[in-house]
């Protein structure tokens, strides 16, 4: 594949296609995004970014060189010698995986490409969907691997908001089908990529990225429940974590927290967990972390009720603002975000939640419709309590905890500050 008149289509426009696209355009190569939601091509109509990790200069400049262009119309796939599929994988129900996206788009490329064409799944899924769910679909319309297209698994490692490692930092895993696609997608990755690592099948980089989040999901959920634990032994959980962690090795610090968002962590091990029922067994270690931070909000929410009684308030009929609705600081993402359940969760009890966040000025999801406050000193006095479920960079901390009658801090903003309207988790 001549890099000079090399094209590359990315399937999906997200937080991993359109970084991903980008990168590639950065390097003069020409790349067209296929995108369905029409609210992003509108987006980049209007030449206006709509993720943390690709900025609207950054949009404009590859705009400007026509190095970068995106569309719905698959056809265009005709004129590419490479297709990246990053398109969303969720869950239908709490441990069934839904592929559809994935089936969708890749049927629709099957239906476009020319021979040769190198095809990559960027999006994260269970061992075994490249060769069981995707090469069938492409030998149902006539094309056979290896002569008429080459068929690869390489897993996503995007970091949302992440500056110290963007797409050009992060190595890539990559496994084809046979030598020729593992090589072909390893020589395409190197041109944006400093390190690729091939491996011998698409099942093992598919597990790879699914090992990665199980690796988090268990050690936040372990850590969630020593929280917990600790609470009721009088001990700080915080002051543990921070002694433990000058071990200078055998060690990895993991914090506890309301709950886990964003695209990866929450649902990627269960789709592990799901084909591992297939096969007869049974992962407890996955279950078990998954119920035990998806018990998180609701744990929170009790720990308030506790420290209001304490003060001879009801947590029904109480005022609590919620500081913080992201998943994950600095990121304006609300996908699973632990935040919006606390809300729910609040809510339930009767009471009356307002939010603060300086990056979401307004919600209307999972039934939530509420438009976020301001944090003067007048306003905080009516809240029976604070919580801080989200630990932005540019919150004044000091004056929330000056103005406020009572903070509970899941983030641990507040570590080696002692005071009585101060809650740790």
């Amino acid at each position: 594949m001549s890099r000079k008149k090399m094209k590359i289509a990315v399937v999906g426009l997200g937080y991993v296609g359109f970084p991903l696209a980008l990168e590639f355009a950065k390097q003069g190569i020409p790349v067209v995004g296929i995108e369905i939601d029409q609210g992003r091509l509108q987006h980049i109509r209007r030449r206006e970014s709509y993720i943390t990790d690709v900025t609207t200069r950054e949009l404009r400049n590859a705009l400007n060189k026509k190095t970068f262009s995106a569309t719905s119309d698959f056809s265009v796939l005709k004129e590419c010698d490479a297709v990246l599929v990053c398109v969303p994988t969720p869950l239908k129900r709490k441990y069934l995986p839904d592929i559809s996206f994935i089936k969708d788009s890749l049927g629709s490329v099957a239906k476009n490409i020319e021979k040769g064409t190198l095809v990559i799944l960027e999006s994260t899924t269970y061992p075994g969907t490249t060769e069981e769910v995707i090469l069938p679909i492409f030998e149902r319309h006539g094309l056979k691997h290896g002569k008429d297209f080459y068929l690869c698994f390489s897993p996503e490692r995007i970091d949302p908001g992440n500056k110290a490692f963007p797409v050009s930092k992060i190595p890539k895993v990559v496994g084809g089908l046979n030598t020729q696609a593992t090589r072909r997608a390893a020589s395409l990755y190197k041109i944006i990529i400093d390190k690729v690592i091939p491996v011998s099948s698409p099942r093992a980089a598919e597990t790879v990225k699914l090992l990665e989040n199980t690796f988090r999901l268990i050690n936040i959920g372990l850590i969630d429940e020593l929280a917990m634990m600790a609470h009721k032994m009088k001990i700080d959980i915080w002051e543990v974590v921070k002694a433990a962690s000058t071990k200078p090795f055998g060690f990895m610090p993991f914090y506890p927290g309301p709950g886990v968002g964003g695209h990866c962590i929450p649902k990627d091990p269960l789709y592990l967990y799901w084909k591992a029922k297939s096969f007869g067994f049974n992962s407890r270690f996955i279950r078990l972390a998954s119920d035990i931070i998806n018990y998180m909000p609701e744990y929170v929410t009790a720990r308030i009720g506790e420290e209001l009684l304490k003060r001879g308030i009801n947590l029904k009929g109480a005022n609590v603002l919620v500081v913080g609705v992201t998943y994950k600081k600095d990121v304006e993402d609300l996908r699973k975000s632990p935040s919006l359940d606390i809300i729910k969760e609040l809510k339930k009890k009767g009471t009356r939640v307002f939010y603060f966040d300086p990056l979401i000025p307004y919600l209307n999801i999972n039934q939530i419709n509420l438009e976020s406050i301001s944090l003067d000193e007048g306003s905080l006095k009516k809240f029976a309590c604070v919580v801080v479920a989200t630990d932005h960079s540019n919150i004044d901390y000091k004056y929330l905890l000056r103005a406020s009658n009572l903070i509970f801090d899941t983030r641990n903003v507040y570590k080696n500050i002692d005071n009585d309207k101060l809650v740790r988790l």
